[in-house]
């Protein structure tokens, strides 16, 4: 058996970090088990459902590293699911109900008001064929219910019926479908819900397990039934606990928050963001991995938290700040350049500033400092202005090299009897504009000896 796993977004926005933990369980574990990646569109929403937006869906799996062995489009196969449906409807558990949503939320209030759950009772099964004609007759279009398995020989009087399952991540599972409202299926449109065309592609694309959020656990009790009715092999499923926003609320795509678009924007690196997707929740240390192959041998399933797990944007910066300081130049050569770092000096100027820099994109600060022809005049005492024109005096001849700032601070340290920050922080302040960066030891060769002298006065 090949280990087939499925990703389905529905693209009516942008991906958030959450979808993408979704899609790293999916990817990692596949290619450790040697399996296949779908990349499924559950694109039957024609109102909400954008080309763009899963155009972009494609864009930001690359960027993190995950590319698909298979992508289809739930739009380009109605044809499966309407043959499924006639399938049920022939079989007898598809059945079509005309409640409209205010009678069928006016039920369940009473239900609530009676303290009993709001499940559907099945109250169109009891309908004539001349009601049905009848409710057709004033316009009504009906919506069509799976029947649940959960019955003797009435299946007015649901009985306990409990689905079983030996979940990947949570373990033992067990639904009981007595206490759950037959699902709809077919919208009054015609158009189908999420839930049958899911369950034939997954019978259609050989799909082994099913790996997704536990929003999803209960749904899986519902789902094994109507595998079984269609005569198809329930896959295995894994339910992991989800990300939310620090302040406990729920992320999503049509918001907008933490979008892998957005993180991308601003600089992040794909290794950050994939590392924290995963690890966040996880046993350990939430470390940055180098690669998705390392962070596939640090996933386990039995290490991922049972409680939804809070995304810090801290830790993301964090992160990213490791990576970035680990980069070798070849790796940032074109952003670089992009920014305008002069190429001839820019593999010894990202040596020198990648300590101070938390994103790439941060070393722009720096270009202007390095390379500038002046920097902001510093706000320096008398006394501190007479010891930079002292140091100014006291610059070693020749060519400036690794070596010039030690030996040149040793001789102002000499000359003017100032050590520590009242030594280091005027003249830190007179070349660079700022009193904080890189060591200057790296910078001095880098400015060179004429800005250097242009800055001192």
């Amino acid at each position: 058996m090949t280990v087939t796993v499925r990703f389905a977004p529905s693209p009516t926005g942008h991906l958030h970090i959450g979808n993408l933990r979704t899609a790293l369980f999916n990817w990692l574990f596949a290619r450790r088990e040697g399996g296949r990646f779908v990349l499924r569109f559950d694109d039957t929403d024609r109102e909400r459902s954008r080309r763009e937006y899963a155009d972009m869906i494609e864009t930001d799996l690359a960027w993190i590293g995950i590319s698909p062995d298979l992508v289809v489009r739930q739009s380009e196969r109605l044809a499966l699911y309407e043959a499924a449906a006639e399938r049920l409807r022939a079989a007898g558990l598809l059945y079509p109900c005309y409640e409209t949503p205010d009678e069928l939320d006016r039920k369940r209030k009473r239900l609530a008001a009676r303290n009993l759950p709001p499940v559907y009772g099945r109250e169109a099964l009891r309908l004539t064929e001349a009601e049905r004609a009848a409710l057709a007759a004033e316009g009504r279009r009906p919506h069509w219910r799976f029947l649940l398995p959960n019955f003797g020989d009435d299946p007015f009087f649901p009985t306990r019926t409990e689905i079983h399952w030996d979940d990947l991540i949570r373990g033992p599972q067990t639904v009981d479908l007595a206490s759950l409202s037959d699902p709809v299926l077919v919208r009054e449109d015609g158009s189908f819900l999420y839930t049958l065309p899911s369950i034939v592609d997954d019978g259609d694309l050989g799909v082994t397990h099913v790996i997704r959020g536990d929003d999803h656990v209960t749904n899986t009790g519902v789902q094994a039934a109507i595998f079984a009715a269609l005569g198809l092999t329930v896959p295995r499923f894994g339910h992991h606990n989800l990300l939310t926003a620090l302040g406990g609320e729920g992320l999503s795509k049509r918001s907008g928050a933490l979008s892998l678009k957005s993180l991308r924007e601003e600089g992040y690196e794909p290794m950050a963001v994939a590392s924290l997707a995963v690890l966040v929740g996880h046993a350990g240390a939430i470390e940055a991995m180098p690669d998705l192959a390392s962070l596939g041998e640090r996933l386990a399933f039995d290490e991922v938290s049972a409680s939804s797990s809070k995304f810090d944007p801290a830790e993301l910066d964090r992160l990213n700040a490791e990576i970035v300081h680990g980069l070798d130049y070849p790796a940032v050569a074109d952003r670089l350049a992009a920014i305008g770092v002069p190429p001839e000096q820019a593999p010894t100027f990202w040596d020198v500033v990648r300590g101070n820099c938390a994103k790439v994109g941060d070393v722009a600060q720096w270009v202007p400092v390095v390379f500038g022809d002046e920097v902001p005049t510093p706000d320096l005492s008398e006394e501190d202005q007479a010891m930079v024109r002292t140091a100014r005096d006291l610059l070693p001849a020749g060519e400036i090299d690794a070596g010039t700032w030690r030996a040149w601070t040793g001789a102002v340290k000499e000359a003017t009897g100032r050590k520590g920050k009242a030594l280091f922080m005027p003249l830190r302040l007179a070349i660079t504009g700022v009193d904080h960066g890189p060591e200057l030891a790296g910078l001095l060769p880098l400015i060179g000896r004429e800005r250097l002298l242009s800055r001192l006065g």
